[in-house]
């Protein structure tokens, strides 16, 4: 009997306002603990909540960028429950009537393109933090993030397998950064996916019980929890077993899953519309002025860059891995002229050169105008492609104009034939044995010469030039 896994996702997405949600506080990761805090977000008596504007805005843009039918009303709740990081004893969330619903993100699957419907996107505060190994012996509470403004991102279970999750996250995650939302760092906790997942026969149209993964910080570790999890379904279903409803814990350091607690259920939660908060409401005209600001979505501009600019799939996919570094891209191809040479100079040396340099894109100390003039120059020939590289990498230590460092410093390639015939009759000279082997036919040797000639023009020779030069005076 062959089971189909079925799974559905929770993505708490932090919004980068900088402040909390309903007060003034800071919501800034890795501060001292208990510092960013306030009479609202410690709950106490008679504090009263106040909805900051920007928070709201941010989830109407992360709405509208997945494409969800936003609701001019939507409602605040109050969630009940007991845990020591929740100093209000209740979480600010929506419930029945959210921000947005109807969703839908294409993403390419390990089947191919492939849709997830987006069930709902709701706003709501983030709690404490709670930490066990700060004090010997007892459980230390941080309350600098409760407050933190989020989206809570419902997926409808439509991924069947934990590589397309991963995939699935990916493509979320890029979105949310092209239309600058949230800077999705899952290590400072920014991005935060829980994920349900359940078993049933192929074909069946019968969900069977799930249970639901938490505490999982990256997307690898995701995608290992939720094969483990399949896998212990699939073998307690065949065993004879029913799987029950709990929820687990990931142990990223032992790669094991744990249970927590049995699953909860709303009801649980004793939700009712929250006394101190109106209803959100947002208007049509903001709404569709909203719409018309988002930026060009990833998956777009990779068909666009392959249709306007000829790039292959992959090539518009990598450089469509970023907003800022499309944009880049985009700035030197205009200035060249050609595409293919710009797209093989901002994914080669240059990317070499941030990762060695440990610079993203955005703050890249070479301009698009710069990177543009040495492509120009290596593609018309004044200076060969190595010393190309080095003057990317003058560029960004010193700064300068490209062409005027290769003037001032004499990089331009040497073309005249006599000059080359100096530095090829001198190679000859000095590899006598190579060019014995090359006349015997070692054609390979060939390059061997050629790197020789430009060794000695410490690499200023055209290397075009070199190679007539040595065929002349070798095959002759």
């Amino acid at each position: 009997m062959t089971w189909q896994p079925v799974i559905g996702l929770e993505i708490h997405v932090q919004l980068r306002t900088g402040r909390k949600l309903f007060c003034g506080d800071r919501a800034v990761f890795g501060e001292e603990p208990n510092t960013n805090v306030c009479p609202v977000c410690l709950g106490l008596p008679g504090a009263l909540p106040t909805l900051d504007r920007d928070a709201a805005r941010l989830a109407l843009r992360t709405a509208l960028a997945l494409d969800c039918a936003v609701h001019e009303t939507s409602v605040w709740a109050r969630k009940n429950y007991f845990y020591p990081d929740l100093p209000k004893g209740y979480q600010i969330t929506q419930l029945d009537r959210p921000l947005a619903t109807g969703g839908r993100v294409v993403f390419d699957g390990e089947g191919g393109e492939t849709a997830v419907r987006i069930r709902r996107i709701h706003m709501e505060e983030d709690a404490g933090k709670s930490i066990h190994d700060r004090v010997q012996g007892a459980t230390a509470i941080d309350l600098n993030r409760a407050g933190t403004p989020l989206v809570e991102i419902v997926t409808e279970p439509d991924l069947q397998g934990p590589g397309d999750v991963r995939a699935f996250l990916t493509t979320l995650k890029r979105i949310l950064e092209y239309v600058d939302v949230s800077d999705c760092n899952m290590e400072e906790g920014s991005l935060r996916a829980d994920a349900n997942v359940s078993i049933r026969r192929e074909g069946a149209r019968t969900l069977g019980t799930k249970t639901e993964i938490k505490n999982v910080n990256s997307f690898s570790g995701i995608e290992k929890a939720l094969g483990l999890e399949i896998e212990r379904q699939m073998a307690t279903v065949r065993a004879g077993g029913e799987v029950r409803s709990e929820t687990l814990l990931w142990d990223d350091h032992r790669e094991m899953l744990r249970p927590m607690r049995s699953k909860e259920e709303s009801h649980d939660y004793r939700y009712f519309p929250d006394p101190d908060l109106p209803p959100l409401v947002v208007g049509a005209p903001e709404i569709e002025a909203t719409r018309a600001s988002l930026p060009e979505l990833p998956r777009a501009r990779a068909a666009r860059f392959r249709d306007e600019y000829g790039l292959s799939e992959y090539d518009a996919s990598v450089l469509t891995q970023s907003s800022p570094g499309a944009d880049y891209f985009e700035a030197v191809a205009r200035a060249v002229g050609d595409a293919k040479a710009a797209a093989n100079w901002v994914m080669g040396p240059a990317q070499a050169l941030m990762n060695e340099r440990r610079e993203s894109i955005d703050v890249f100390a070479v301009a698009p105008s710069s990177l543009a003039e040495i492509v120009v120059l290596v593609g018309d020939g004044t200076i060969s492609d190595g010393v190309g590289k080095d003057v990317l990498r003058m560029v960004a230590e010193q700064g300068g104009s490209p062409r005027r460092i290769v003037a001032e410093r004499g990089l331009a390639q040497v073309r005249d034939s006599e000059s080359i015939a100096a530095w090829v009759s001198a190679v000859i000279d000095d590899f006598p044995d190579e060019v014995d082997r090359y006349r015997g036919g070692e054609a390979r040797l060939l390059g061997f010469l050629v790197g020789q000639v430009m060794r000695r023009s410490e690499g200023r020779a055209d290397p075009r030039r070199v190679n007539d030069a040595l065929r002349s005076r070798l095959d002759g």
